[in-house]
């Protein structure tokens, strides 16, 4: 097939002044024996962890932009803070699509479960490509997951990343929880502390109220917000889980980090014993830490852990606390949270939908923190 279609590639723009946002032509792939070609409809905005060296950027974001990074260094913690969205995980790594099945292989048979026009997400398994593609080829049928007729595709893109590893982590989690509670008796309490007010930990806060909605009593949550829409999104959270009570806490970097740690501690009553950290800086790991007690976990993902571990593992021995990288969670697990959302169970968190012609644009915007929630692009029109 020699027509062309086109290719849309978000790098991490963590590093200052380097290009990030690409878009060229690519050939429309030919399907796959026993696969699919998917013409994809919605695309989650996450960035492609590793940068391709071929690629030839149309539009990007350019060294001369207010994109650049900062400079801080805090006690003997020096790092290189990456873009506001990164540090509280508006954006980041992840390959989310839906679209809709165009074409099937030629030795599929009828029963073989997928067929033309199935509104599907796609599980990201090794191999990819590195960026989005406005038509997608799977060569196994079982990365493929059928949506359902109620949720719409821009709904369905949040899926196969940030929600997927927003689930892993709050399920790691969880199994802690568990052995907490059975360890301390009956009426004993587990505190919980989500940093950040990105998409992952919009996901993990509606993921953790379904995890614990017959455990209210026994297990308190509290978000740690690194912008100063928290008490916003705390309340829209309310609306759906109105039967479920959220603190939150104000994550001002204008405040020191003492103010910050005892304000933090004063809203989750005392020291909590998991902390789920969605921030990516020495910064927030290093005061997850302070609010965590003797025996506490800290969750992050394992991008951040890869970076941060050999600067804080010997901190973390020394106090008694763990921390644990998370994967991206496994097909069967998005299988299930298709389900859970479809029904209704779990709400998803708010989103925008941008043409996906403004993709610098919302990269800009989202290394800002400039959109509430996800934000999503669209390639076609279809729901």
């Amino acid at each position: 097939m020699n027509k062309l279609c086109r290719q849309l590639s978000i790098e991490s723009p963590s590093v200052g002044g380097r290009e990030c946002v690409f878009s060229f032509d690519v050939p429309v792939p030919d399907v796959p024996a026993r696969g699919a070609r998917i013409r994809v409809v919605c695309a989650g905005a996450c960035y492609h962890p590793k940068r391709s060296g071929s690629l030839t950027s149309l539009n990007s974001v350019s060294s001369g932009s207010s994109l650049a990074t900062d400079v801080s260094v805090e006690g003997d913690f020096p790092s290189m803070l990456p873009h506001h969205g990164m540090r509280d995980a508006a954006l980041f790594p992840g390959y989310e699509v839906a679209g809709v099945v165009e074409s099937l292989g030629s030795e599929l048979t009828e029963d073989c479960g997928v067929k033309l026009g199935d509104r599907v997400i796609m599980y990201p398994y090794e191999g990819i490509p590195n960026g989005y593609v406005e038509y997608l080829v799977v060569h196994d049928l079982k990365y493929l997951i059928k949506v359902p007729d109620n949720m719409p595709l821009s709904v369905a893109a949040m899926l196969p990343a940030g929600a997927l590893l927003a689930m892993n982590t709050v399920h790691a989690a969880h199994e802690l929880v568990q052995s907490l509670l059975e360890e301390r008796g009956d009426n004993s309490v587990c505190k919980i502390l989500i940093v950040g007010t990105g998409g992952l930990a919009l996901w993990a806060l509606r993921i953790a109220a379904y995890q614990y909605s017959n455990m209210k009593d026994r297990v308190t949550i509290t978000i740690a917000s690194l912008k100063d829409d928290g008490l916003m999104m705390a309340q829209e959270f309310q609306r759906w889980y109105f039967d479920y009570s959220v603190n939150v806490v104000q994550w001002s970097e204008d405040l020191y980090e003492k103010q910050l740690i005892e304000r933090t501690m004063d809203a989750c009553g005392g020291q909590v014993d998991v902390v789920i950290d969605f921030g990516t800086t020495s910064r927030s790991l290093h005061r997850s830490m302070q609010c965590l007690g003797k025996g506490g976990v800290v969750f992050v993902i394992k991008e951040v852990a890869d970076r941060l571990l050999p600067k804080f593992s010997r901190r973390a021995e020394e106090r008694q606390q763990k921390i644990q990288p998370v994967e991206p969670g496994n097909l069967e697990q998005l299988r299930e949270l298709v389900q859970l959302v479809g029904s209704g169970e779990i709400e998803p968190p708010p989103h925008t939908v941008y043409p996906a012609e403004d993709a610098l644009d919302v990269v800009q915007k989202l290394c800002h923190s400039e959109i509430q929630g996800r934000a999503i692009l669209r390639f076609y029109p279809a729901d």
